[in-house]
């Protein structure tokens, strides 16, 4: 007989068990689908080529301050020199550093996430224009034209593919640090820029700060990010060799500028690694998720599968005792696996393409990759291999019998016989899928657990009542006065509008500028350093009168500015200072009219920032900007009449609902100047549940794997069990007509689902341990979940296998001992 007749058999055999066929095609396209779909995730962000030419030879140099809390602090122009200098084993680096620009003449005013590079960058990162040319070494130098290049996803979004953008002239203003005319000369192609909110890149020129004499010169003023590329014939470990050896010798020659407690080091990977370092481990994490649900579906089929071989025993008993060897049984097996799994991978892969388009809005979150992710044959593939593993593995789960088999399978019972190797084969396979789905449970349950005490933190702001708006500073012919006024005068009529209770300036939106917040080091009264250690550092920011009244925050002691405090700024200027700041510095003290002052090196190359000692006038309670979860901080406020303009925040306190006020914000603005950007308003609350959004996405997707999991072992485990008391149907009716009671039967099949969801949870917890560990040592930010998810894991999986035991419990207590005793 030949395979093809083999399936034929196989089909009409499994057309007479509908109702098998289809759980058993239903389980495995959940497992299939949803590997693939997770396949082609990480296929798509992790391991599918960059656009960039030679991209295993383009690498990552990164500078980290591990004692200060830092592991990315930039590179220095002065650090680039030497490096650019004394590395041979590269051939050429490029810069790039970080930028926010309010771009005009575009469109609408808006704020941009900019780059400014070298001439040498683009061709280092291998890139090329879809339209235009991009920056080169002729846009370099402090008397060239200013130029932009708009990055692909810009282009698309913003500008629908307009090419007649190429040409155009726009106006840069980067506040403070100056504002420059440039020209619109390209659009790169589709790849994923660095960092990858990235909107425009433009050339050095357009940020007078990058061409300044302290930016040029300072050691200490790091602002730029460093690629390279690899020499001919050289490796990546043969760089960082070279590097590590050159910034030693970089640091003994300019001790000042790195600190021992700082703890500077120099390292490099590749650029592939760097953009996807922050999706890795999700993504990773997300396969393996996949990976234990196709077990569990593999285990739950091939539960089903040995309960349909147990009801063929008379068939393949008289198959093999009209001389069908083992091979035959076994080959007639695998066709019927091979259709149910084939049909199961079909349905699977049909079913992961929209899975991969929900999946790829989750990941965009890690990585921007995501966004360009497209269903290819990979997907195919994927789910056919998943198809044939599933059939081998089920075609050589049931035991067969043999001609010449006295004691196995009987020819003559047409009632399912469970034997002792049955038995424990389902068990086994029900154990797994509990052990698995403790797994996933447990994880979900961390993640959810962190999720619920992010979002129940306390802030100490009210942050449902606060409205929050960039309006960024804009210098382009303006004094620092005249953006000190303009700020004024918005505040003064915005106050006006109904509804609004109080209106402030700031430097930052809380928790969704995190990562512009600015620490220095500082000093105060009375205070000395140890020998070789550093001063204190504190985070600086700028505010107006009122800031800390619009945010519901209060003042513990002392005084709020006022606008005498403008007055006097020169000769005796005022800051407030944080609760954990005042405790620090002046324990056991009233730190009314002590001072602080700045003492970081930095200061020489920001305009604006006096090191002079600052009068305490205020204490008030923490406010963690940065954190979700709210942590001691040391902050330092100086009010905006002191300056500098940096950022360009305003807070709206109001007791209507908040986003009414957008409107006739917008408007007030817009009629003291049409080209300010007003953008991303939200209140408080809603941008710290957009910053949760990623830990909502991990919750949501794990927790669906995690209830999958759970339902589909659940229903293997009364499986297991239901078939357990069909097959002991004589057992228990003369166990009845001796005189055991219905609830001890019941009692003793609870029992038994019982002990197979511990051995499930035991087994669980001793294999995730160990794969958490194993994790660990490669995903350093991979933790251990607390005793809470994982008591309450065993508990939900336990009480759950009670429940699932209950059905087929039941069942037994109600035999009917004379149909029990003729069911032989």
């Amino acid at each position: 007989m030949t395979f093809v007749n083999d399936l034929k058999v196989a089909f009409r055999s499994l057309a007479r068990t509908k109702g098998l066929s289809i759980a058993v095609v239903l389980t495995l396209a959940l497992g299939i689908g949803a590997n693939a779909a997770i396949f082609t995730l990480v296929r798509g962000v992790l391991l599918k080529p960059l656009v960039n030419r030679d991209e295993d030879r383009l690498i990552y140099i990164r500078q980290s301050a591990l004692g200060l809390g830092s592991d990315n602090t930039n590179f220095s122009v002065p650090e680039i020199q030497d490096l650019r200098g004394r590395v041979k084993t590269l051939s050429a680096f490029g810069d790039f550093s970080t930028v926010g620009f309010t771009m005009i003449g575009l469109d609408q005013p808006r704020a941009v996430q900019a780059g400014v590079v070298g001439g040498t960058y683009f061709d280092v990162m291998g890139l090329h224009p879809v339209l235009g040319r991009l920056i080169g070494p002729q846009d370099d130098g402090p008397n060239a034209a200013g130029v932009v290049v708009l990055t692909y996803r810009f282009w698309t979004t913003t500008f629908k593919k307009d090419p007649s953008v190429i040409g155009k002239a726009v106006r840069l203003d980067s506040g403070i640090l100056g504002n420059r005319s440039a020209t619109v000369i390209g659009v790169l192609e589709p790849c994923v820029p660095y960092p990858q909110d990235t909107e425009i890149i433009a050339n050095v020129v357009t940020s007078p700060h990058h061409i300044s004499a302290t930016m040029v010169t300072g050691r200490v003023h790091r602002m730029t990010e460093l690629f390279g590329r690899l020499a001919p014939g050289a490796t990546l470990d043969q760089a960082r060799a070279e590097l590590h050896s050159i910034y030693g010798a970089m640091v003994k020659e300019h001790p000042e500028a790195y600190s021992s407690k700082a703890d500077f080091q120099i390292g490099a990977k590749l650029f592939r690694d760097q953009i996807t370092s922050g999706a890795r481990t999700v993504l990773l994490v997300l396969l393996a998720a996949s990976g234990l649900v196709f077990i569990i579906a593999c285990s739950n089929v091939a539960n089903l599968i040995l309960t349909r071989t147990v009801r063929r025993e008379g068939e393949l008993a008289i198959r093999a005792a009209l001389g069908a060897s083992t091979g035959t049984l076994r080959r007639m097996l695998l066709a019927e696996s091979l259709l149910l799994c084939s049909a199961g991978a079909a349905l699977g892969v049909l079913s992961a393409q929209p899975m991969v388009a929900i999946l790829a809005r989750y990941a965009s979150r890690f990585s921007v990759r995501a966004l360009d992710l497209t269903v290819d044959s990979s997907l195919l593939w994927v789910g056919a291999a998943l198809a044939v593993v599933a059939a081998v593995i089920l075609a050589f789960v049931p035991r067969l019998p043999s001609a010449d088999t006295s004691g196995g399978l009987g020819l003559s019972s047409g009632s399912a016989r469970i034997t002792g190797s049955t038995s424990r084969r389902q068990r086994i396979f029900a154990v797994t899928q509990i052990a698995a789905s403790f797994v996933l449970l447990a994880g979900a349950s961390m993640l959810i657990t962190t999720l619920i005490a992010l979002q129940t933190a306390q802030t100490g702001m009210d942050t449902r009542h606060v409205l929050a708006i960039n309006v960024p500073a804009m210098s382009y012919g303006k004094t620092p006065q005249q953006v000190l006024d303009f700020y004024k005068e918005s505040i003064r009529r915005v106050d006006a509008l109904p509804g609004v209770k109080r209106t402030a300036f700031g430097l930052l939106v809380p928790w969704r500028d995190a990562a512009a917040g600015v620490g220095l080091q500082f000093s105060a009264d009375g205070y000395a350093h140890a020998g070789g250690e550093e001063d204190p550092r504190a985070q600086w920011r700028v505010i107006s009168p009122g800031f800390f009244a619009a945010l519901g925050v209060p003042i513990l002691t002392g005084r709020d500015f006022n606008e005498l405090d403008g007055q006097n700024k020169d000769k005796d200027p005022v800051v407030i200072i944080s609760e954990t700041l005042a405790k620090r510095m002046f324990p056991n003290q009233d730190a009314i009219n002590r001072h602080v002052y700045w003492t970081d090196p930095v200061l020489k190359f920001v305009p604006g920032i006096s090191g002079m000692p600052h009068r305490i006038i205020g204490v008030t309670a923490d406010i963690d900007d940065q954190n979700v979860v709210p942590g001691p901080m040391v902050t330092i406020y100086s009010s905006f009449e002191e300056g500098p303009m940096f950022g360009g925040r305003l807070f709206i306190h109001t007791d209507t609902d908040p986003y009414s006020l957008v409107t006739p914000v917008t408007r007030v603005i817009r009629d003291m100047s049409v080209d300010q950007p007003i953008e991303h308003a939200a209140t408080l609350e809603d941008v710290r549940a957009e910053v949760l959004t990623p830990d909502r996405l991990n919750s949501l997707v794990f927790g669906v794997f995690a209830a999958v999991a759970l339902s589909i072992a659940l229903v293997g485990v009364a499986g297991v069990l239901a078939f357990s008391v069909s097959s002991r149907t004589r057992e228990f009716g003369i166990r009845l007509a001796l005189g055991s009671q219905p609830r001890s039967l019941l009692r003793g099949v609870i029992t038994e689902g019982v002990v197979m969801a511990a051995a499930g949870v035991l087994a669980g917890a001793a294999f995730g341990f160990v794969m958490a560990r194993l994790a660990h040592s490669y995903f350093l930010d991979m933790k251990m979940p607390g005793a809470l998810p994982v008591v309450v894991s065993a508990f939900v999986l336990l009480t759950a296998a009670v429940v699932a035991s209950s059905v087929p419990a039941a069942r037994a207590a109600r035999i009917d001992v004379m149909e029990a005793l003729r069911a032989e």
